[in-house]
């Protein structure tokens, strides 16, 4: 390890300030920050091979449903290409980091978060497979996450984690412009029919991304130390906290405002939708 470095930023661990949690021993604490960079790296694993290659693979296979040039179906392949790369290299990194630390991975269900947003999309869009899976990428791919954003310019982190971490971010950059000229692109041919259904399920699509797993957090906070009263209380206040929509809307904005510019807040309902899941500032959409 390099001297003085850590392998994950402490102010990007919701509950490491928790009361219940600060007043652990520092070893503690590096652990705990180790197994949430775990967390991130193999969520992203499924995250990246379960949720967007299956939607890259349709695009690029021409399975989509849609009508598209051979560019986009290029590109396409080329996203899946990278994802299959960001979900080998978070898997290396993560044994890496065990085998130099001694700290192991937790036998943790790494996938539980995507399966349960998979789930949600059979159950908003009933029948519509495929649209499902292509809105959900969309969501995904255009998200702003302040995890591979901020981490490859702290230079208090390890080298090799600054460097997948920046990789990451600018395939994610290239990625966000790829998915948000495909919402365009799709919503121009979707059939006139299953607009309101998926202008309406998007809102729930995008928070359903925002639930962090909190099962690994359990598992860690309890090799911790912790009792199950202080675990439940730390993941009540850091995970169930339901004054986070300034936070919830900082995410979306850029998902939200795609989605306005492609059209979907026009259907009649969609705005109120999108306003009820806390995702419009004081209720009604303002370009900026």
């Amino acid at each position: 390890m390099e001297q003085g470095k850590v392998f994950f930023p402490a102010r990007l661990v919701p509950y490491l300030a928790h009361e219940e949690v600060r007043s652990l021993p520092p070893e503690r604490l590096r652990e705990l920050t180790i197994r949430h960079l775990y967390q991130f790296l193999l969520s992203t694993t499924h995250l990246e091979t379960r949720i967007v290659n299956r939607a890259a693979e349709l695009i690029a296979t021409g399975q989509s449903g849609l009508d598209l040039c051979e560019r986009v179906r290029l590109d396409a392949f080329k996203v899946y290409c990278d994802e299959g790369y960001h979900a080998l290299y978070s898997l290396d990194l993560a044994e890496q980091v065990s085998a130099a630390t001694g700290i192991p991975v937790p036998p943790c269900d790494y996938g539980a978060l995507v399966s349960r947003i998979m789930e949600l999309g059979h159950r908003l869009l009933p029948g519509e497979p495929r649209l499902a899976a292509l809105l959900q990428v969309v969501v995904f791919e255009t998200l702003i996450t302040a995890v591979i954003n901020e981490v490859p310019a702290d230079p208090s982190v390890v080298g090799t984690v600054r460097e997948m971490m920046r990789d990451h971010a600018r395939d994610e950059g290239r990625h966000h412009r790829f998915f948000g000229a495909f919402l365009h692109e799709l919503w121009a041919q979707l059939d006139t029919s299953l607009r309101t259904p998926a202008a309406l399920a998007m809102p729930a699509l995008m928070t359903g991304c925002l639930s962090w797993d909190v099962e690994p957090v359990r598992g860690s906070l309890r090799l911790a130390g912790l009792d199950e009263q202080a675990i439940e209380r730390v993941v009540r206040d850091c995970y169930l906290d339901p004054q986070a929509d300034d936070r919830k809307r900082q995410i979306c904005h850029a998902t939200v405002r795609l989605c306005a510019s492609a059209g979907l807040l026009a259907v009649p309902g969609a705005e109120e939708e999108f306003a009820v899941h806390g995702l419009l500032e004081d209720g009604t959409w303002h370009a900026s």
